[in-house]
């Protein structure tokens, strides 16, 4: 059986890259809430009773066990629980078809006995396994030969390196991230940003044409700017403005005077550059290395746009960040918000994935949050919506462009680069 026959209907769009087997894994669906505080709770009033200890200690066993039973509970749910609702046929092959080991520590691993996610991204990084085709191809297919099951090592970074940096989010651990991880070389990111420079989603115009990487960015700039009302004279501030090319887009298109706000040295320079290279001075727009606390208040702006940089701000100063922005707009001044995050019918896989990509893509990024608590904290905040677009599918297409070009670079980079990069 294939998708075509297993009565489940999906996108068949030139634009992107269709998923072969959209498959859901086990996740909210099926996840205990009450359960899970029942134990928390009832474990350690358990043990008082039963030893006849005093109520006052209840609170200095309640953390460290609620910490204990938290885990192993999320270990067990995500390695036995079945999927909800999945209507996806898999293909059934066997795990060497996908990948192939050359580890014997790993040997465990064949036939249909499917490998945890954590540990082969983990064993591929070390050299341990091989891909059997076309990375992309083999991904579509994870559900088949991959288990979304949280791993002690994934454990052991969530509780000594997630939630510490996720608690702190000082100034200096977020240069020291943003500078370690975006400063490694104009190079690498250029091998599948292309020339744009844009590590955000780009907008696909037609469904059922194939645009290129610059026409899509091309499409999201133009996007920004009309969303926003753009005209000639406004004061524009970008935070987290990357590599300075939406500040210079806006510049030289619409007139106003743009300002660019980016931890990266890097990205500083390459960003003050490009505004030269679209023949705008440095009066009308510039890019300044500054962290997002320090920016001055006054004057205020017209326009304020932060494409994917606010999940770097944290969960713990979100808020915090939301009053500064309102506080900078002018009084009819408005504030554009792109953020990538998590879906709020979470999977497992989500965790998996979110995980991963704070250790090796966007350190930092814990506010990663679901569309509704983002608006809740906008509103909170004082903000009144006036729009709301997902564009889940328009980040599949500029992903499956990222990936393209990074095949014709691969060996280029890898070579300069390695296989493996952390921080």
């Amino acid at each position: 059986m294939t998708v075509e026959t297993s009565n489940l209907k999906i996108k068949n769009w030139d634009a992107i890259k269709n998923p072969l087997y959209p498959a859901e894994g086990a996740g909210n669906q099926t996840f205990r809430f009450y359960n899970l505080l029942g134990v928390i709770l009832g474990v350690p009033l358990f043990l008082i009773i039963f030893y006849r200890l005093s109520l006052w200690v209840y609170p200095f066993l309640l953390l460290p066990l609620g910490l204990i039973i938290f885990a192993g509970y999320f270990l067990r749910s995500s390695k036995y629980d079945s999927p909800f609702n999945n209507k996806v046929q898999l293909p059934g092959k066997r795990l060497e078809e996908y990948i192939s080991i050359k580890d014997s520590s790993l040997a465990a691993y064949s036939g249909r006995n499917k490998i945890p996610m954590e540990i082969f991204f983990e064993s591929y990084f070390d050299g341990k396994i091989d891909l059997c085709g076309d990375a992309l191809e083999i991904f579509e297919a994870r559900h088949d030969w991959a288990s979304f099951e949280f791993t002690m090592g994934q454990l052991k970074y969530f509780l000594t390196q997630w939630i510490p940096e996720t608690l702190v989010h000082s100034k200096k651990q977020d240069e020291d991230q943003v500078r370690d991880h975006y400063d490694r070389g104009d190079d690498f990111y250029a091998a599948f940003l292309g020339p744009r420079m844009i590590y955000t989603s780009g907008i696909i115009s037609d469904n059922n044409k194939r645009e290129t990487l610059e026409e899509i960015q091309d499409n999201k700039l133009k996007l920004v700017c009309e969303r926003m009302r753009m005209k000639a004279g406004e004061r524009h501030l970008d935070i987290g403005c990357g590599w300075g090319t939406l500040v210079a887009y806006a510049a030289k298109n619409y007139g106003v005077n743009s300002t660019g706000i980016t931890l990266g040295r890097n990205q500083t320079e390459f960003g003050n550059n490009r505004i030269k290279e679209y023949g705008v001075n440095e009066q009308q727009a510039r890019i300044v290395c500054m962290d997002y606390r320090d920016i001055p208040k006054r004057p205020r702006y017209h326009k304020i746009t932060c494409l994917e940089m606010a999940e770097h701000v944290g969960v713990k100063l979100f808020t915090t960040f939301l009053e500064q922005v309102r506080d900078m707009l002018e009084d009819d001044g408005l504030f554009f918000l792109q953020i990538a995050g998590l879906r709020r019918t979470w999977q497992y896989e989500d965790f998996i994935w979110g995980l991963f990509m704070a250790k090796y893509i966007f350190p930092g990024a814990d506010a990663s949050c679901p569309l509704g608590w983002v608006i809740d904290k906008l509103e909170v905040s004082g903000f009144e919506i006036y729009s709301v677009d997902t564009i889940g599918v328009h980040y599949s297409g500029t992903i499956w462009r990222w990936y393209q070009n990074w095949l014709k670079n691969k060996d280029t980079i890898t070579e300069k680069y390695g296989k493996r990069w952390y921080r």
